[in-house]
């Protein structure tokens, strides 16, 4: 499987877009954790998650923040501060991939995703290679 145990962390508030992400990321061999944006610590949620090997970003939050606000508060913990962050988005593409470029996200993947190349896409990123990806 292409992600036989690797554990991705993703931040998501819309219900069918993590079932979507679970669904594909599990049917690849992932072991998957979200923090859905409906309370609790996402900090505290990621560290009870920990070890991660990826983080997918979705960056329209509700309550204002923004998936660049979230990035910054993740990579500012030196546990973190390394793990390759992944923006999934159905924000406009040819705004938002030169800004995620610029804050050091690894990748942008939009939405709606890929379901077929999705996992492969992951898996890209955690060799090391950038994603940046239109919708579809």
């Amino acid at each position: 499987m292409i992600l036989a145990d690797k554990r991705i962390f993703c931040v998501e508030d819309d219900f069918r877009n993590r079932l979507v992400v679970k669904t594909i990321l599990e049917r690849s061999g992932a072991v998957v954790g979200f923090h859905n944006w409906g309370g609790g610590d996402l900090v505290a949620r990621l560290e009870e998650f920990a070890p991660v090997d990826i983080i997918l970003m979705d960056l329209s939050l509700p309550g204002g923040l923004t998936g660049y606000d979230v990035f910054t508060t993740i990579h500012s913990r030196p546990q973190f501060a390394a793990v390759p962050i992944v923006a999934v988005s159905a924000r406009d593409a040819a705004l938002e991939i030169p800004r995620a470029m610029k804050k050091g996200f690894s990748g942008f993947i939009g939405k709606p995703i890929n379901m077929t190349h999705f996992a492969e896409q992951i898996a890209a990123v955690l060799t090391g290679t950038s994603v940046w990806e239109r919708a579809g």
